[in-house]
């Protein structure tokens, strides 16, 4: 590269042998976005599909990697930019900066996976004092070639030197003021010479150097700048945000350019810049959609600083141009077999095509569009399958606003990602992240959103912005993360500075006000607006049918593809269920039976005392009495969940907490003691309890006297447990019933403390079988939800009928984390610093639990080969942790009522993108 002192070149570079750095865009195709990162790799594709793509050329992501972990170049890279730089410079007929006649480029950053706005573009590289000369004498358009310096100015001072983005807007907001303009287009050439002084001179007072006219310096300083800017702060978070590898890298594209802001001739029209959509991406709907900007670059769309036309009006602007445009968009949908998302610009009616790759859509959007892929044969339905995800079902599953209520519309911008967000208005992202840390629900309200405000986005219910379009910043990241978005709302004037938004009427919306935005319809509301069930909850109720007159296409498109799953899915999926409501519930959301009934929960409210009783009992009769008058409340309990689930299988987790959590807190109780004992008023009870209180305290219950020692150490318990379970199936035998019961023992270590507990087991169920002449078959099982456990699985199969993975307490101790303390103190931090990518108890750590989940479901099949094996940890809704379990060979998880479509989905998705699948 050029031999200047930027301080990330080392002086010989780093040497790589046998790598080619750099391709051009006739060298390249889709199928290559490792090496030439999603833009690189689709500039490529439409070279070779004929469409009108300006020339250029690709620095891989391997150059980029190089310079990342040596702080060098790859030694070879300068002289492979040269050589495509003088390819480039013969294909146009003319050099990069030419004083007379100059070649000006684009250097755009371009990863794998779309990173909207979170990393680095500098436009009209080669412009210097003397080139921006040639450019106005060639254009014939002293304005134009202004403009276009003050931009690369503007830009290159922010994204290589490092100054101050304010600084420049600050001095063009001067400049429009001194000219008594609302918008930059309206300053003339005279104007913009001035500005590019001043641009100048800051660029000198911050970074403390010349604006550099050397063109190739500039080239090579914007490339390194791109390349640093894969690992700036917010390209980090967003990586996190949407789990994409910190080890990628990302290609940078060196692209001749092309002007949208090139003014008109007496023989040709201006032209102008615009971001295209194949459908919408909001809605699935086929259409027209997109934004135009006239007399505009590329940035200006997505930065949200104008507002747009719509697309649909190029056809009375330019229609030349707008139906070349509605053919290659057929043409790259029909290639792509997919929604498209195109950048283009019109320089003077000559359409250029600047970008296309597979668009973010909306999570209806994608059910819609999956579905007609499939109608119009394009794909087929494994593919579809692929392309949905368990987490955009869950989005639709969110409740939506009741317009039926009373409410007070105040706005209406555009529908950029649906969904119903209440929350406080706040004016930076800050604000966004200080208020949500403390438990708030905010809405950031902005002009506009840049990548700088990733943070307060994530933070924050919704995003609302008074400017631009479906394709700005705002709506582009919303719609990845699945954030509700209203973008546009020109009626809005959002004061950032007063933090303050003004809406039609003259109400003012001071920060901390609650507000309520739409992003299905675009509304905007004051207050909080009550919400309603979505349809697609709707219609896992049964309250909505697939062709009936009611069920709307989004309906639809979600039972295909739930249809679909189910047919080619191996992974059954349970509900983790207590009561017979959530087991009714579960089975109409598609549960395959109960993987997790927790016992605990059963004995609180009224039969707390009963608890006590038991704790307190200072002989076996009065522990017999207690047992004796929760029996026939723990088998009516029982026969209703076996009614609810007739047919399937319920697993019921025998006690696990540890006792003393069925006690009053000691706190409260040492103050009832006390106060009583100063009233002299009786308190032997209570000073009863305070013992027993103090006698169970552990330093680490988790680790305590609970699970399979509770069964061990109390006698009589676990015994009255399973004698209800026994007779509540016998119950619903002789009512015809069809009762499917295991019984599961909680935290076991050892096979010793399993086998004693099934005799015993075994001796309660074989009296209940003589008593009531019914034979059981109840299978009995164990929880592996310790390390030792998951080890010595092998031996714990000898005795144990099926295995649940408790993969809750198993990541606990797995990592040595008590999840109640560590989440609240430096989760946050460990996944800023890069540490976790996602929560160990969010997503199972393959690396660690998900080894020992492996090793012990291969080690007790190897001696119970007909050994079931299921998991009732949270992490059996998860969408990446259910193909995970799928792939070592599980056979069902356990999650949730709410979360049983996403599970049933993903069982699908793991089915058909599983090795051996045609679709990976």
């Amino acid at each position: 590269m050029s031999e200047n002192k930027d301080p990330h070149v080392g002086q010989q570079g780093h040497s790589v042998e046998g790598v080619k750095f750099v391709y051009d865009f006739t060298e390249g195709n889709k199928d290559l976005k490792d090496l030439l990162g999603g833009k690189g790799a689709n500039l490529a594709e439409m070279t070779n599909l004929g469409l009108p793509v300006p020339p250029g050329f690709t620095i891989t992501t391997e150059a980029c990697k190089v310079y990342l972990e040596s702080g060098t170049e790859p030694a070879a890279l300068r002289d492979e930019v040269s050589a495509h730089l003088d390819a480039l410079e013969a294909a146009m007929g003319k050099k990069l900066g030419q004083p007379d006649n100059p070649l000006l480029v684009s250097v755009r950053s371009g990863a794998k996976f779309s990173m909207p706005g979170m990393m680095d573009t500098v436009l009209n590289i080669g412009l210097s004092d003397k080139s921006v000369q040639g450019l106005a004498k060639q254009a014939g358009d002293d304005r134009f070639a202004w403009d276009s310096y003050r931009r690369l100015i503007q830009m290159f001072g922010k994204t290589v030197l490092g100054v101050d983005g304010e600084l420049f807007e600050d001095a063009l907001d001067a400049a429009k003021a001194a000219k008594k303009v609302t918008v930059d287009t309206e300053l003339e050439a005279a104007d913009l010479k001035k500005l590019v002084t001043k641009f100048k001179k800051i660029v000198k007072t911050e970074a403390g150097r010349d604006f550099p006219q050397d063109p190739r310096e500039q080239m090579d300083l914007a490339i390194h700048a791109v390349f640093d800017s894969w690992n700036t702060d917010r390209a980090k978070l967003y990586r996190r945000q949407e789990r994409i590898p910190h080890d990628l890298g990302t290609a940078v594209n060196v692209c001749s350019m092309v002007f949208g802001n090139l003014g008109p001739t007496e023989t040709s029209r201006g032209g102008g810049t615009g971001v295209a959509f194949t459908r919408d991406p909001a809605s699935g709907h086929q259409g027209v959609y997109g934004d135009y900007l006239e007399n505009a670059q590329g940035e200006d769309v997505v930065a949200g600083i104008r507002n747009t036309v719509p697309l649909a009006e190029l056809e009375q602007i330019d229609k030349k141009s707008y139906d070349q445009l509605m053919q290659i968009m057929e043409t790259l949908e029909n290639h792509y077999k997919d929604l498209c998302d195109i950048e283009f610009t019109i320089e003077r009616g000559q359409l250029w095509m600047l970008q296309t790759r597979v668009g973010k859509r909306t999570a209806g959007a994608a059910f819609r569009i999956a579905t007609q892929l499939v109608d119009q044969g394009l794909i087929d339905e494994a593919e579809a399958l692929i392309r949905v995800t368990g987490a955009q079902l869950a989005q639709l599953m969110f409740p939506r606003f009741d317009e039926d209520t009373k409410v007070e519309k105040v706005g209406r911008g555009i529908a950029a990602s649906p969904g119903a967000a209440v929350g406080k208005a706040v004016f930076d992202s800050y604000t966004a992240v200080k208020w949500s840390r403390s438990g708030e629900k905010v809405i950031l309200v902005r002009r506009e959103t840049n990548p700088d405000d990733l943070d307060g986005m994530i933070a924050a219910e919704g995003i609302l912005t008074s400017r631009g379009g479906k394709t700005s910043h705002a709506a582009v990241v919303a719609r990845g993360m699945g954030k509700t978005c209203v973008c546009g709302a020109e009626e809005l004037e959002v004061d950032t500075k007063r933090r303050r938004m003004t809406v039609p009427g003259g109400h003012v919306v001071e920060e901390g006000d609650l507000i309520s935005i739409d992003g299905s319809t675009g509304k905007v509301y004051l207050g909080e607006v009550p919400v309603v069930p979505s349809p697609v909850v709707e219609y896992f109720e049964g309250r909505m049918h697939p062709g009936a007159d009611d069920a709307d296409e989004l309906v639809e498109a979600v039972h295909r593809m739930m249809a679909f799953a189910d047919r080619k899915r191996r992974l059954r999926v349970r509900a983790n269920a207590d009561n017979a409501e959530d087991a009714l519930r579960a089975r109409r959301f598609g549960a395959q039976g109960i993987g997790l009934c927790r016992t605990e929960h059963m004995f609180l409210g009224d039969r707390r005392e009963l608890v006590e009783r038991l704790i307190l009992a200072d002989t076996q009769n009065e522990r017999e009495e207690s047992l004796k008058a929760l029996l026939p409340l723990q088998r009516k309990d029982f026969v209703e969940l076996f009614e609810g689930m007739d047919g399937l299988p319920v697993t019921v987790r025998l006690l696990d907490p540890p006792l003393h959590e069925f006690l009053p807190d000691i706190t409260e109780l040492s103050v009832r003691v006390a106060l009583a004992e100063s009233r002299q008023e009786p308190h032997e009870n209570d000073l009863r309890l305070l013992q027993a209180v103090h006698r169970l305290h552990e330093q680490n219950p988790m680790l305590g006297l609970r699970g399979v020692r509770l069964g061990l150490v109390i006698p009589g318990l676990f015994t009255m447990q399973v004698r209800a379970i026994a007779e509540a199936a016998a119950e619903r035998r002789a009512a015809k019933g069809d009762p499917r019961a295991e019984i599961m023992i909680p935290l076991v270590g050892t096979v010793q403390e399993l086998e004693i507990v099934r005799e015993e087991a075994d001796k309660v169920i074989a009296e209940v079988e003589e008593a009531t002449g019914t034979k059981l078959k109840l299978a009995i099982g164990t929880m592996i939800e310790l390390p030792r456990a998951a080890l010595t699985a092998g031996q714990i199969a000898e005795a144990a009928q099926f295995f649940s993975f408790g993969t809750n307490d198993l990541t606990q101790t797995v990592w040595g984390f008590s999840r109640d303390d560590v989440e609240a103190s430096f989760f946050t931090a460990y996944l800023e610093k890069g540490i976790f990518g996602v929560s160990p108890f969010e997503t199972i750590d393959r690396d660690g639990v998900g080894s020992l989940v492996k090793l012990a479901a291969e080690a007790g099949r190897a001696t119970r080969p007909d050994l079931k094996l299921g998991v009732c940890g949270e992490h059996g809704g998860d969408p990446e942790s259910v193909h995970f379990f799928h792939e070592v060979g599980l056979d069902y998880v356990s999650c949730s009522p709410f979360r049983i479509p996403v599970a049933r989905l993903e069982a699908g998705r793991a089915a058909v993108t599983s090795k051996g699948s045609d679709h990976r």
